[in-house]
């Protein structure tokens, strides 16, 4: 056995506004990890108070990795997560380091733990189909349409999310097979070394609900807007792109738009990221041998650390 192979793998995974970022740079302080984002918005320059992008004194402290790989105007997938995690692993375990991953994007995870079973291609004709199909009934009559065939997947999907709900309803036309089985057949195809999964477990909602409000106004006081107008006066760049259909991102260009109060936006920006929070929730119950911790503990770095020791 090669001595990398004694190293952790570490997922520190909890819905947004959970403390993962604290708890990752207090471990940061304890022992040699480098840090793997673990977030689909983060890895898009110029998207930096709304995804909440470590500042630059804390990306000079620690080592992080996949944060602004790319433009907005570009497009990043599980996929391509999972190549260049795999690559990152292997490179700080080699160093010595231990590979702490964090974030909230849950698909990236799974695509990390078990790869990506083969999904049919995109049939521009099905797809055609069913876009007229949505502007007859509207998105969110295709997610209940989706909720009957496959419930997990949509379970964890907004009634608004037209890209993954066309594509899940895609895979079922396609394949007669709905995205939930696909992902149940996908045989793991294995991490490096032994993997330890740390959960964060809010155990009231209602703190969590006020935690996401008073970071959403925090951003806003941080220049959130002024973010989000940047993008926009940019000129290439539109609302159904992945990077603008971030949360929050896709409420504020909506207000810029002229659809509402900035007031307005802004509670929608909150209530979105509640319901994100609680996709996120969903997906983490799905997942097997986590070590919960309660966020609000006392001793929550001490009992991270037991947890790696």
């Amino acid at each position: 056995m090669r001595l990398t192979e004694n190293i952790p793998v570490v997922f520190l995974m909890g819905p947004t506004a959970s403390g993962k970022t604290g708890l990752s740079l207090a471990l940061a302080e304890q022992l040699p990890v480098e840090i793997i984002s673990v977030d689909s918005a983060q890895v898009y320059r110029g998207m930096d108070i709304g995804s909440a992008k470590p500042d630059a004194a804390t990306l000079a402290r620690v080592p992080h990795h996949l944060i602004d790989l790319l433009d907005p105007a570009e497009a990043y997938s599980a996929a391509r997560f999972r190549d260049d995690a795999l690559l990152l692993i292997e490179a700080i375990r080699s160093r010595g380091r231990i590979p702490l991953l964090v974030g909230g994007t849950m698909l990236y995870y799974r695509a990390l733990q078990y790869g990506l079973s083969d999904l049919p291609a995109a049939d521009p004709e099905v797809r055609a189909q069913l876009e007229a199909r949505a502007a007859r009934e509207g998105w969110p009559a295709m997610h209940a349409a989706l909720a009957a065939k496959d419930p997990a997947t949509a379970a964890r999907l907004h009634p608004n999310d037209q890209q993954r709900i066309q594509r899940a309803l895609e895979i079922i036309e396609l394949s007669g097979i709905t995205p939930t089985d696909f992902y149940a057949q996908a045989k793991s195809q294995g991490l490096p070394g032994r993997l330890v999964k740390i959960g964060l477990n809010p155990a009231s909602r209602e703190e969590l609900h006020e935690r996401i409000a008073l970071r959403f106004h925090q951003m806003m006081c941080d220049g959130f807007l002024q973010e989000v107008a940047r993008l926009k006066a940019r000129g290439d760049l539109n609302i159904e792109l992945p990077s603008i259909r971030a949360v929050g991102y896709r409420q504020l260009w909506e207000h810029l738009d002229g659809r509402d109060s900035l007031a307005e936006a802004t509670e929608r920006g909150i209530a979105a990221t509640r319901q994100f929070a609680k996709r996120q929730i969903t997906w983490l119950r799905s997942e097997t041998a986590v070590q919960w911790l309660d966020p609000a503990s006392d001793n929550l770095l001490n009992q991270a650390l037991q947890l790696l020791e």
